[in-house]
């Protein structure tokens, strides 16, 4: 079984992801929780990771575009 993903929607889900946290981060420093970086970063990177190692478990990258094979 093959997920359906390309790299690029991957990295683009991942960074719009990661924009997201870092911001209700923010919001909370605001509010007087404040949360120190690097675990912030350190959970970014382990998320990256098994997403990628999920990815290569159910079968890789999507390499081929969906559509009429011309030969």
């Amino acid at each position: 079984m093959s997920v359906d993903i390309t790299r690029g929607g991957l990295l683009v889900g991942l960074a719009v992801f990661g924009v997201i946290v870092y911001e209700l981060r923010t919001v909370l420093d605001m509010l007087g929780l404040p949360l120190p970086l690097i675990p912030y970063m350190a959970g970014v990177f382990i998320l990256i990771g098994l997403i990628i190692w999920v990815i290569s478990v159910k079968g890789g990258w999507r390499t081929e575009p969906r559509g009429e094979k011309t030969s």
